[in-house]
């Protein structure tokens, strides 16, 4: 017989308890009216008869198994769950079907420089926004996308995608930005495409830069600029696509307004991201840059307004040659989970915060979520 088998010969009552084999070699205890209470069966399988309850261990995170093994289970105080460890992601909530609960995201690029000189804005990075199921245990990364830098003459900088991915997940890419077209003789320069496309570069007598493309359904198309056609005058410069517009077309010496932005509640309030950069306007007015960080373009002799950090807007158009087109403003990802399922494991110093029954995790650089 080995150690650890145990044989009961005859029943025994302890407290009111009797504890006997019955015929199929089972395990029973029974009260002593009869009931039965709690049966181990030969293949080790129990079953309990009683309508309460068990208790289970009861304590804090901290409080958990140093060294813990598959299959236990206990009631977190910290997070007010029953938890299970298991092969797929340590500690997770018994509660938690499948493992998995849904997240809502938002995606940003990095938005396209407005360019120089003579210049359309820069488009607006790629917006993408919904819900996926993230998988307990799973490592999900964030690639924050860098705006465009700004641009001397007769050169283009698009922005920098943004990126969500992990297991389990189609991975998530915002498409960068488009960079804004510039004068050119005797046909404007095309802007770039991107997630928005930049806005097209004034022509010294004959077809204005094409606009760029944006992305279906991450952003628009820039705006037209203007032929000069041998006039004294200079015609503004296209703007800037934007996540729910397209870029502004020059109105005569005008730049073209900046493509309007997308707003989103994610983190609990109303921000409005990746707005589209204003056209040059060098004789008129200067292309305002669209809602959601666009920056404005620029007129007379003056650099181009970048966009705003972390919003993906598009930077404006510079006008007058030996100035610089605005830079692209830098993109976002933000993970909106339920905070019963809140992990607290992040890298790349993400801000967290909570709104309602949801923990907020925005990366404005790169980082890690571990669900």
């Amino acid at each position: 017989m080995g150690d650890s088998m145990i044989t009961i010969i005859n029943a025994t009552t302890t407290n009111g308890v009797v504890i006997q084999p019955d015929n199929s070699g089972s395990l029973v205890l029974q009260t002593n009216n009869g009931t039965t209470a709690l049966t181990i069966d030969t293949a080790q399988n129990v079953t309990l008869s009683s309508t309460g309850a068990i208790k289970v261990p009861t304590g804090t995170t901290a409080q958990r198994p140093a060294s813990p093994v598959i299959g236990q289970t206990r009631y977190n105080t910290t997070t007010g769950q029953l938890e299970i460890y298991n092969t797929l992601g340590g500690w997770v909530n018994a509660g938690t079907a499948g493992n998995f609960y849904t997240a809502s995201y938002l995606v940003v690029a990095g938005g396209g420089g407005g360019s120089a000189p003579l210049a359309g804005g820069g488009g607006a990075g790629g917006l993408l926004t919904s819900t996926a199921s993230l998988t307990v245990g799973v490592v999900y990364t964030a690639t924050v996308g860098a705006g465009a830098a700004t641009t001397n003459d007769y050169s283009q900088n698009s922005g920098n995608n943004s990126v969500l991915s992990g297991t389990g997940i189609t991975t998530v890419t915002a498409t960068a930005g488009g960079a804004g077209g510039y004068y050119g003789s005797p046909s404007g320069i095309a802007a770039l495409s991107g997630g928005s496309g930049g806005g097209g570069g004034t022509a010294e007598n004959g077809t204005p830069g094409a606009p760029g493309s944006g992305t279906s359904g991450q952003g628009f198309a820039g705006g037209t600029a203007g032929n000069r056609g041998g006039s004294g005058s200079y015609p503004g410069g296209g703007g800037g696509g934007g996540a729910s517009a397209v870029g502004g077309n020059n109105s005569g010496l005008n730049g073209g307004v900046g493509g309007a932005g997308t707003a989103s509640s994610i983190t609990g309030t109303s921000v409005t991201y990746a707005g589209g950069g204003g056209g040059h306007g060098y004789q008129g007015t200067a292309g305002a840059g669209g809602s959601g960080g666009g920056g404005a373009g620029a007129a007379g002799s003056a650099n181009g307004t970048a966009g705003t950090v972390n919003t993906g807007g598009g930077g404006g158009g510079s006008a007058a040659g030996g100035y610089t087109g605005g830079a692209g403003g830098s993109g976002v990802v933000i993970l909106s989970v339920p905070t019963s399922a809140y992990s607290g494991t992040t890298t790349g110093s993400p801000t967290v915060t909570t709104s309602g029954s949801n923990t907020i995790i925005k990366f404005t650089a790169s980082g890690t979520y571990t669900a």
